[in-house]
């Protein structure tokens, strides 16, 4: 017998269980929010290419479920390429694909973190991070930066505070190469002045590296997880970047103590094995000349962002050059908030994201980060100039 009254789950639903709109991406017109990558450069054709030649050589392998830990033949690829480019030397044994990096840094929260620990982060991170963080109960506090990174005394002061407070610190997050959001890369002393304050509490280090293939300047800095040995520090790096997000691969390196732990917190049946057949066979083939075709782009555009900035805003705010990645960081004066006009702006044309969004203190109502990946160095110009109209137009900067 039906009632009249719909069922109720209201009182059946888990604890501290967030509720989540389901609400489709907004796009501005002129949209430097998002870090999506240039759409020109989408290996579509190779990808295509490329699939068709795995699937003739090993399809049938689509009939079993896959490996948990991800496809045997990209993480042997995975480990050659860590060795080569990052001075990373692990076997495939030592590496979980996942569903972007997204997930890695998921499963090591949901493993390593009680709630109420502390997590360690820059003072502005990664917004996905940070709400992964909170979303397990972690404490995230932020460590102040200077433009090459996590000030090593400011470390070493907040970890010495919060020890004395009683609080249990599980790990320091970092991306130290083109910081999300950020943009800085750390050089290799900063590396290793950081590495030397965890290893002195015994703080294990999570280091994503999500963006280090999107160097367009400057040289490549040796990964603190080979500053280290492979000792303390874990680490996860991404295809999403050098390939495109919609493919959902990343990875996770860590030792079998910590992996067996991880990977509780991910799907039992591994990633999907016809994106990875995909990734595996073009990367083998193409990797380094699409990542250097699609870092002149990069490039191009964050030199069309820079000028757009300085020819709009002149000594009216300071923003990051970074040597790579996809993000800028722009600093307004003190006082100023562009947190209170993100909507009206996103409804006038432009889309940003401002400092408060990254902050585990809420910090940074003064700041925003602009992304220059997807649009055209055009877009991109007339983008930035609309951004100082609409700044002028709600006093945020003199005319």
């Amino acid at each position: 017998m039906t009632t009249s009254q719909p069922f109720d789950y209201e009182s059946l639903f888990a604890e501290n269980v967030p509720v989540t709109a389901r609400a489709a991406n907004r796009r501005a017109k002129y949209d430097f929010a998002v870090a999506f990558p240039a759409p020109e450069t989408l290996p579509l054709d190779e990808l295509v290419d490329s699939l068709r030649d795995a699937l003739a050589r090993e399809g049938d392998e689509l009939a079993y479920y896959p490996h948990p830990a991800g496809m045997p033949a990209l993480r042997e690829f995975v480990a050659d390429k860590l060795a080569r480019d990052r001075d990373i030397h692990v076997t495939s044994d030592d590496i979980v694909l996942t569903s972007g990096s997204g997930e890695a840094i998921g499963m090591l929260i949901q493993a390593m973190t009680n709630q109420g620990d502390v997590l360690l982060t820059e003072e502005f991170v990664y917004l996905g991070t940070l709400r992964q963080m909170r979303r397990y109960g972690a404490d995230v506090v932020g460590i102040k930066c200077d433009d090459q990174g996590m000030i090593p005394g400011e470390l070493d002061t907040t970890i010495n505070r919060l020890q004395d407070e009683g609080k249990t610190i599980k790990f320091l997050y970092t991306i130290p190469a083109f910081q999300n959001p950020l943009g800085f890369t750390m050089p290799l002393e900063r590396r290793q002045q950081i590495l030397d304050v965890t290893q002195k509490y015994t703080l294990p280090i999570f280091e994503d590296d999500c963006y280090v293939d999107l160097r367009f300047e400057g040289e490549d800095v040796t990964s603190i997880h080979a500053l280290a040995g492979g000792d303390g520090v874990l680490y996860t790096g991404s295809f999403s970047k050098i390939i495109a997000p919609g493919m959902r691969m990343g990875y996770l390196v860590a030792p079998e103590q910590v992996m067996q732990r991880a990977m509780s917190f991910k799907s039992p049946s591994g990633v999907n094995q016809f994106a990875a057949l995909a990734i595996e066979e073009f990367l083998k083939r193409d990797m380094y000349s699409h990542i250097g075709d699609q870092n002149e782009t990069l490039r191009i555009k964050r030199d069309a962002m820079l000028a757009a900035l300085g020819e709009n805003f002149g000594d009216s705010a300071k923003w990051s050059v970074p040597e790579g990645g996809l993000y800028i960081w722009l600093e307004m004066p003190e006082g100023v908030d562009l947190a209170a006009i993100q909507e009206q702006a996103f409804n006038e044309g432009v889309g940003y994201y401002n400092g408060t969004q990254f902050s585990p203190e809420g910090r940074g109502a003064n700041q925003a980060r602009l992304c220059f990946g997807h649009p055209t160095p055009e877009i991109i110009s007339e983008g930035i100039a609309e951004l100082a109209r609409i700044f002028t137009k709600h006093g945020v900067m003199r005319g």
